[in-house]
């Protein structure tokens, strides 16, 4: 497979009217939102920077680890410290999909452009994740 580095064009395959979003904002968005939400921007933000399917994949690969993550912490912990574990949980996730997008983030800002603004899309995301995720661990702890 070659280097990120190597592709023929740098807005391959990409629209060029969406702009993709900084990579560190969506810190933010995983810490307040959680690792669905955090998982939901990381995966739209890759296909604004035009990362591969493979890597994609592997993004919501990550979300979806995270969260049995959170939902294992949650049982064993019996909801206790939950805000904190999930929440390290979701940065650690984070960490892994800012990885998988860095290499096209860094050929987008070779383009010169100016990134998206995260406010309106990263807000709804953030209550939207938090709410599933709550959902999620309200459900699981009916099914216990």
């Amino acid at each position: 497979m070659p280097d990120e580095l190597l592709r023929p064009t740098i807005g391959a395959g990409v629209d060029m009217s969406v702009r993709p979003w900084r990579l560190m904002s969506q810190a933010y968005v995983a810490f307040f939102g959680g690792v669905i939400a955090s998982t939901a921007v990381a995966f739209l933000n890759s296909r604004r920077l035009g990362v591969d399917a493979a890597k994609r994949r592997l993004i919501l690969l990550t979300g979806l680890v995270g969260l049995i993550a959170v939902v294992a912490l949650f049982v064993l912990l019996d909801g206790d410290s939950l805000q904190i574990s999930s929440r390290v949980v979701a940065v650690l996730c984070f960490l892994v999909q800012v990885r998988l997008q860095r290499p096209m983030d860094r050929a987008f800002q070779l383009r010169g452009t100016d990134y998206g603004s995260l406010w309106v899309v990263g807000i709804g995301l953030t209550i939207g994740g938090a709410v599933v995720e709550a959902l999620i661990l309200l459900l699981v702890t009916v099914i216990r």
